[in-house]
């Protein structure tokens, strides 16, 4: 077998070359796709306010224009950093403040455009790269490993990530999970820096200095504590790793790393402590919200998010092609999985096994029993996407110097077969007006076109329900003589009379008739798709007088109907 000790010329210009364009792709068109619904939630967070003094101060039955909605979307002199954390210890504890506090700092000094907050994102998924190049390079620079494929599956797995259309997705979200990537990288190199450290240092006269071996470690676990709760399976993951490779035993390694881990997780001690309390405030309350999710066939959803992390020009998943494409891909996983168990030591397909698996089992099996999986959770399987990816960077850089001549070709073929799939992948999604993550607004800027061909429209919308993320979502891509009047439980609104058009965003059946009725207006719904529609009214007294006929009116509904994937 040939031993490579460097990274070959070609793979480094062409690592160079990728990493270029995955720069590009991340900071290309920020502000062109849907700011849906989460991301609107994550501005709200940023801001200060919580959704309760949201609602109080903009449904309450007054015509608002869309320029009400950018006080509680970012940065405003009314609200300071510790409210930020407030909120977020208010109403939505589950998300850790780490990333809002830095959101919050980003945008008081560029500003609160969807630009700028979408841009501190593309920021911090550039850091991605150091570390998945460090994190290769700990773990396979390890005792009967391939010796010298450190460097050039460093290079691969660099390579991959940068044109990863799945990474590109968060690279360009306004949420923490592109951060959460870097510190599941940052925790996971820590980690097995310290254990390399510490064998070491073991071998030498002196007695290694444990503290300083293993307090990166513990500072990296907070870190990542503090970016999303789901850091808790992944640390279970370094903990399973630990104890499986030092084979039970209570070594030194063993107590260092329970004392690290004790460390980290007394760090993140007082937001666990607000979680427990908010846990209990939901329990015992009254006002449970509901949030509407897409149930999916389980094996057809991640079959689909595993072909997302190399080729996805967002077909669906009825696409006889799209499931070709995931087929695929799932033997070249399931080969790398096996190549790299059968090649290399234990310590190093053990790490990645935990890595794919653990973090995701507490998502699957609960979907798993009851045979669908709710299209939101695709976020919580980074983790497995990280260690996949680093499975078949390992593959590819082993195999393209080793073997016959034709055997190198085939793997030439390939490699350049997933670099030109991630390519296209990233060139479409990046210029995409929306994109599957998008969820139940990805229909937004159909919406918006409708009801901006208006002279004079006015847009009526309740809270209930996930209406109001699906307002906040739509202001963006409304023109400003878009007017919205928005109403709490469900009440009668006071349609006033200046206003061309009306349209009703996502009303329940009774709702919808009872204005219908009163101010007797003839209703068409002018969109719809598996998530919510639009109603538009027409008073009836005005088609008569005008001898308009009511069925040259819009179709009671448009036959376009949106196939939305999780």
């Amino acid at each position: 077998m040939h031993h490579l000790k460097f990274a070959p010329s070609w793979l480094r210009f062409l690592t160079i070359f990728l990493l270029t364009m995955g720069i590009l792709f991340r900071f290309s068109n920020l502000d062109g796709k849907v700011f849906w619904q989460d991301e609107t939630y994550a501005s709200l967070r940023i801001s200060g306010y919580t959704i309760n003094e949201a609602k109080q101060q903009l449904f309450n039955n007054r015509v608002i224009g869309k320029e009400s909605f950018a006080q509680f979307q970012g940065a405003n002199p009314d609200k300071s950093l510790n409210d930020t954390i407030m909120s977020l210890a208010k109403q939505d504890s589950q998300h850790p403040p780490l990333y809002y506090i830095i959101a919050r700092l980003w945008m008081e000094i560029f500003g609160n455009s969807i630009t700028a907050i979408r841009s501190l994102s593309a920021c911090i998924s550039l850091l991605v790269f150091p570390c998945i190049y460090w994190l290769c390079r700990e773990l396979f620079n390890v005792p009967l490993s391939v010796p010298g494929v450190a460097m050039p599956a460093a290079g691969v797995a660099i390579a991959l990530m940068a044109i990863s259309p799945i990474h590109l997705v968060y690279a360009q979200e306004a949420q923490e999970y592109i951060l959460w990537l870097v510190t599941i990288l940052l925790s996971s190199a820590s980690l097995l820096r310290a254990i390399r450290l510490e064998d070491e240092l073991s071998e030498e006269p002196q007695k290694p200095d444990l503290f300083a071996i293993w307090s990166l470690y513990a500072v990296t676990l907070a870190i990542s504590l503090y970016t999303f709760l789901w850091s808790a399976f992944v640390a279970v993951a370094h903990g399973i790793y630990v104890m499986i490779t030092a084979k039970f035993q209570f070594t030194q390694t063993v107590r260092t790393y329970l004392l690290a881990s004790l460390v980290g997780f007394l760090a993140f001690m007082p937001w666990i402590t607000v979680v427990i309390g908010d846990f209990f405030q939901f329990l015992i309350s009254a006002d449970k919200t509901t949030t509407q999710f897409d149930l999916i066939p389980i094996f057809p959803f991640l079959l689909m998010q595993l072909s997302r992390i190399f080729f996805d020009i967002d077909l669906s998943s009825e696409n006889p092609l799209g499931n070709l494409i995931a087929l695929s891909f799932l033997i070249l996983v399931g080969y790398s999985i096996y190549f790299i168990c059968r090649a290399t030591n234990y310590k190093v397909w053990f790490f990645i096994i935990t890595l794919i698996v653990v973090p995701a089992l507490p998502i699957i099996l609960p979907d798993l029993i009851a045979g669908s999986i709710r299209s939101s959770t695709e976020a919580y399987l980074i983790p497995s996407y990280l260690g996949i990816q680093v499975a078949v960077a390992y593959l590819l850089a082993t195999q393209l110097y080793n073997g016959s001549v034709s055997r190198r070709r085939i793997w030439h073929i390939i490699m350049t077969l997933v670099i030109i799939c991630g390519l296209i992948s990233s060139k479409v999604s990046s210029q995409a007006e929306t994109w599957w993550n998008k969820g139940m607004n990805s229909g937004n800027p159909q919406v918006a076109q409708i009801i901006n061909q208006s002279k004079r429209p006015l847009l009526i919308s309740d809270a209930f329900g996930n209406n109001y993320g699906n307002v906040f979502s739509l202001s963006y891509l409304l023109e400003p003589k878009v007017r919205f009047l928005l109403v709490n439980n469900q009440k009668i609104p006071k349609i006033p009379d200046r206003f061309t058009d009306v349209f009703l965003l996502n009303p329940s059946e009774a709702w919808g008739k009872i204005i219908e009725k009163k101010y007797k207006f003839k209703t068409d719904i002018v969109y719809s798709d598996n998530y919510y529609s639009i109603w538009k009214f027409a008073k009836t007294r005005n088609l008569r007088r005008r001898n308009i006929s009511p069925n040259n009116q819009l179709s009671a509904k448009l036959s376009t109907r949106q196939t939305i994937l999780p």
